[in-house]
């Protein structure tokens, strides 16, 4: 195998399993064993928000080629530096604890009974050694974790839908698709696909690879981008399918919560699919495909800093162990809590993220600064209304929202900042930047 295609695959799972953690493996199961006869049309929205929308951010890193703060840059520097720093502390309060989390309530305290603060404590010891390890972060996630990571969940799905009796029930969703968008928001790959993509970038710079030039690492960006989101999308929708699938099969207590209905849902697949030996391997799948992505979290998080700090080792080190101890502290809230919190910062930060995404892989005549500040603006005050009405829901609100198309799906910013693009981008001055 020549160089360049070692470096190809090592960079697409490492990509790969910076983007699978906790949610991603979690949320697709349940979320097609609730859509039933419907699965399809969920996996499609899901796949919208947890598939291409991320591989389109990881196409935008490969353009910039820089840090998360050049994704907003063109809106203004102090946007940009208050977008970062909310994003940054949105990953290392959230999705980074969630994997300690979920790793504790399906690999650990099931076979050893231990408490959330030992394995949350050990977990992200480990974590900032990967981290502070910084230049084998490559090496040892694409070339060791993530393979065993997606045979491993091929055999389940594998096994799993040949076993089942390919029969599903009824959905329980009025709208699947949209269904499936608002549940991608959960797996934060948008948020995860401005993260991990510059901890691609600065991982490239360590390695000291032959992919100087730019053009050449744009091109192994963009492969690797491509590669990975492929495998995503058979994992995802393998995932979907064996939840709808076996859904008449795997009884789900209803009165559980739901972080413990998508643990018995997944190990009541893989124990169908690998017997007893299923356990094993759902604690070995959960507790890597979570543990990768925190590294990726805590390390771009580290990078973030570090740069603030005119590239100081001290703020890396410094960044990365607060971020880790804070992981330690919010790890032994419950999967279930920790998505109750995020939801509504999720519906404030993700539709920024999405226009900031899709933005930058415009060429820069068409999407110039006027462009970033006006669609930008427009997505910021049509969230709005779905963040207050999800804290604090009231008529006076529905009656105003009730005008704005899709609010009603917690997706009213999606015409707004459609509409005010394609305005902006009419009206602006020709080859000038605003």
């Amino acid at each position: 195998m020549n160089i360049q295609r070692k470096e190809l695959l090592v960079t697409s799972f490492a990509l790969f399993s910076l983007f699978f953690g906790a949610g991603n493996l979690l949320l697709p199961p349940l979320l097609g064993y609730n859509s039933g006869d419907s699965w399809l049309w969920v996996a499609v929205g899901f796949m919208i928000t947890a598939v291409v929308i991320p591989i389109i951010g990881i196409l935008a890193h490969a353009k910039l080629q820089g840090t998360m703060y050049d994704f907003g840059k063109k809106v203004a520097p102090w946007f940009s530096s208050v977008y970062c720093v909310i994003v940054y502390l949105i990953s290392v309060a959230i999705p980074s604890p969630r994997t300690a989390s979920a790793t504790h309530e399906i690999a650990i305290h099931p076979v050893f009974g231990t408490s959330p603060l030992l394995t949350s404590s050990i977990y992200f010891a480990l974590v900032l050694v990967f981290v502070l390890n910084r230049s084998k972060i490559l090496n040892l996630i694409g070339k060791f974790l993530t393979p065993f990571i997606v045979i491993m969940l091929l055999v389940v799905i594998c096994i799993g839908l040949f076993s089942s009796s390919l029969a599903t029930g009824a959905s329980s969703f009025e709208t699947p698709i949209v269904s499936g968008i608002l549940e991608g928001y959960q797996t934060f790959d948008a948020i995860g696909a401005v993260v991990v993509g510059a901890v691609i970038i600065v991982s490239l710079k360590f390695k000291n690879m032959k992919v100087s030039q730019f053009e050449s690492k744009r091109k192994l960006i963009r492969q690797s981008g491509f590669i990975a989101g492929s495998g995503l999308f058979l994992i995802y929708a393998g995932l979907i399918a064996v939840g709808a699938y076996y859904g008449s099969q795997i009884n789900i207590d209803a009165a559980l919560s739901t972080d413990m209905q998508r643990a018995n849902l997944l190990r009541g697949i893989s124990i169908a699919a690998l017997g007893n030996f299923g356990n094993t391997v759902l604690s070995i799948l959960i507790s890597l495909a979570c543990f990768t992505t925190a590294v990726g979290v805590v390390a771009g998080t580290a990078d973030y800093f570090r740069g603030l700090f005119h590239k100081s080792q001290t703020a890396y080190v410094a960044t990365a162990v607060i971020a880790c101890l804070a992981g330690v502290g919010v790890g032994q809230l419950d999967f279930h809590s920790i998505i109750i919190i995020a939801y509504p910062i999720l519906l404030f930060i993700y539709p920024i993220t999405i226009v900031l995404i899709l933005l930058n892989v415009l060429s820069d005549k068409v999407a110039t600064p006027l462009v970033f500040r006006v669609v930008v603006l427009v997505t910021f005050v049509f969230s709005l209304p779905d963040v207050i009405g999800f804290v604090r829901p009231s008529e006076q609100l529905q009656s105003i929202t009730a005008y704005i198309p899709l609010a009603k799906h917690s997706l009213g910013w999606v015409l707004p900042a459609l509409l005010a693009f394609t305005i902006t981008t009419l009206v602006q001055p020709k080859n000038k930047e605003v």
